[in-house]
């Protein structure tokens, strides 16, 4: 463990590519070091690197081996070497952010009807009511652990035991974009039109995946997010830019 409490192991995955792992459980705690060490790359690559990809407890780095040995100049040593030591030095030296400086993005949700097909499902399946569902839905905070799937997609952690519903059994072949939905302990939101086979309890007319944006996702990791329930008519509103 280093000075600023990031604890990680490093394994080589192949001959170019290196696991950084900073845990086996999917907590906020564990998500903040991703997150950290993430954020420092994005500023500071390690020179050689092609690409780093945050999971929920990982973060894996990619890079060239000779393009490694070439700007370190250490050529008695092999790039992996190189590679591990660069980022023990990030890791001795990361700052690591408290949730007081998260970002909180309000999601509008029409929950049920054509847009929610199966939150009575989900209310039958958990033995409560559809205004439970929502209630409980709406009043969670859910943690960004990544984003993934899809472009823009969003992992997110934290639903309520409560509105746990297993995945259907016949996966749609094409959900609508902006559809929420459930599967097990998951919820999430399709930032476009995919195959899947979540339990869809609403739909939010807010763009999540905006290709022209830098970054196009709209959520980053790290990110809370708080559904919002809105009227069909404030959904059509917002879809027709009246709001």
């Amino acid at each position: 463990m280093n000075k600023d409490g990031i604890n990680a192991k490093m394994f080589a995955i192949s001959e170019t590519s290196i696991l950084v792992e900073f845990g086996n459980e999917i907590n906020k705690y564990i998500q903040r070091k991703v997150k950290a060490f993430a954020d420092y790359l994005d500023k500071n690559p390690i020179k050689g690197m092609i690409e780093y990809i945050p999971a929920f407890t990982s973060v894996t780095v990619n890079y060239d081996p000779m393009e490694v040995k070439n700007s370190y100049k250490k050529h008695d040593k092999f790039a992996y070497k190189i590679v591990e030591d660069e980022i023990s030095e990030i890791l001795n030296n990361i700052v690591v952010v408290s949730d007081d400086n998260c970002r909180i993005v309000k999601i509008p949700v029409c929950y049920g009807g054509k847009l929610g097909p199966d939150l009575d499902y989900v209310a039958s399946y958990n033995k409560i009511s559809i205004e439970e569902v929502i209630k409980i839905h709406s009043e969670g905070e859910y943690l960004v652990y990544m984003i993934g799937f899809a472009p823009g997609f969003p992992y997110l952690g934290g639903m309520s035991e409560e509105i746990s519903t297993p995945r259907r059994k016949s996966p749609r072949t094409a959900i609508p974009k902006g559809s929420v939905g459930i599967a097990g302990m998951q919820t999430g939101v399709y930032p476009i039109s995919t195959p899947g086979g979540w339990q869809l309890i609403g739909r939010t007319p807010l763009e999540l995946f905006r290709p022209k944006d830098n970054p196009p996702s709209l959520l980053r990791a790290g990110d809370v997010v708080k559904f919002v329930p809105i009227s069909y008519e404030e959904y059509r509103a917002y879809e027709e830019g009246e709001i």
